[in-house]
């Protein structure tokens, strides 16, 4: 595992431009088995509620590589919303696909939304675009989340498009001009024209939403963010021993914070994946858990911006100078950080607590 993350890492360095993609870096993963580690009878199976595990190789793929970590992050989120809510066929067929595949999650609308339209006989046509389309061409079974128009069904449809069946989707890469992860290619799809079958449609309408699998799902991200604040404090602690700075006792200060910010994250989402497996199978849980995940991915963020807070205070603007990593990490992680509603994460954490009759049982 160390040689793969070190592969990874060395590659990132050269996937950090425009309209780049970490190819090589997912030619690595897909070699070790990772892109199918949690498919039934594989090591991290989401049958076998391996989420503590998961969460650590999601941690440490963000420490080898922040954009690498976030495709990676929306691969696993798709194959989860399949273990969920695919038929018996699909599962065998999309995990098959799997082998060589990337898969993604693509939801955030444009501004005219996506649309699927029920043509009849098994058929529909979408209509509209999505943005920040993480891995953009690369992926190669998107799933996609639309309104459904049809006369029997509506409500908020997952699809997911096996591109080397249909018509090529239309990407627009001029959108994605980020301050960083860059090589995450987030870029603008549109879907306009592209026919799909019944059998490309994942789950019943709204199932996207369904709780807590959704709000639950910002732990993972959570764990790919903190990867960023481990390496952070790995180049820190590497800058300052090179330049000969260990000695100084404001540079211990800011170290210890560092650690110690890091090492609670790990606690964090330590505790939040051994809740997560405990909760999920308890009826009127569902609350809590999301109660939790919420706390979780507010506490990572505060970790990484002091992290980052701290480690640029240490190195000055010496250690900030490209090409240096300190100085891709800052932008990478600045950018990853800002997921959405992080004050509406918070306030529903408050709504919880006061909810209680009482707080001396809050999380057991």
């Amino acid at each position: 595992m160390q040689k793969l993350l070190a592969g990874i890492a060395e590659f990132a360095v050269e996937s950090d431009c425009d309209g780049l993609f970490p190819e090589q870096e997912f030619n690595l993963l897909r070699e070790s088995g990772l892109l199918t580690i949690t498919l039934p009878d594989r090591a991290f199976s989401f049958d076998e509620q391996q989420t503590l595990s998961l969460f650590q190789l999601l941690k440490s793929i963000g420490k080898a590589s922040l954009p690498v970590g976030r495709i990676y992050e929306g691969h696993i989120n798709a194959l989860y919303l399949i273990s969920l809510f695919g038929d018996e066929i699909q599962k065998e067929r999309w995990y098959a696909d799997a082998c060589e595949n990337l898969f993604g999650v693509w939801n955030t609308q444009d501004s005219a939304g996506l649309e699927i339209h029920d043509l009849g006989n098994g058929r529909y046509r979408l209509n509209g675009s999505k943005t920040f389309c993480s891995g953009a061409g690369w992926i190669g079974r998107p799933l996609v989340t639309g309104k459904l128009i049809s006369a029997t069904k509506t409500g908020w449809q997952m699809c997911i498009i096996p591109t080397d069946e249909v018509k090529p989707i239309q990407e627009d890469s001029s959108f994605w001009t980020p301050l960083g992860m860059r090589a995450s290619a987030s870029f603008r799809m549109d879907f306009t024209g592209i026919e799909i079958m019944e059998k490309d449609l994942l789950g019943p309408p709204d199932a996207y939403y369904q709780q807590p699998y959704f709000g639950g799902g910002a732990l993972r991200f959570a764990a790919v963010q903190l990867g960023g604040a481990e390496a952070i404090l790995e180049e820190t602690h590497r800058f300052l021993n090179e330049m000969g700075r260990t000695e100084d006792p404001f540079q211990r200060n800011r170290t210890a914070e560092i650690s110690y910010l890091t090492e609670t994250g790990n606690l964090w989402i330590n505790q939040a994946a051994i809740n997560y497996d405990k909760w999920i199978t308890m009826q009127d849980s569902t609350e809590k858990l999301l109660a939790y995940a919420n706390m979780t991915r507010t506490v990572v963020e505060d970790i990484c911006l002091r992290s980052m807070h701290l480690a640029e205070k240490s190195v000055g603007s010496r250690g900030l100078m490209r090409p240096g990593i300190l100085e891709r990490l800052h932008r990478d992680l600045t950018t990853y950080l800002r997921q959405p509603a992080p004050d509406a994460a918070q306030m529903a954490v408050g709504k919880y607590v006061l909810d209680q009759k009482n707080t001396t049982t809050l999380w057991h």
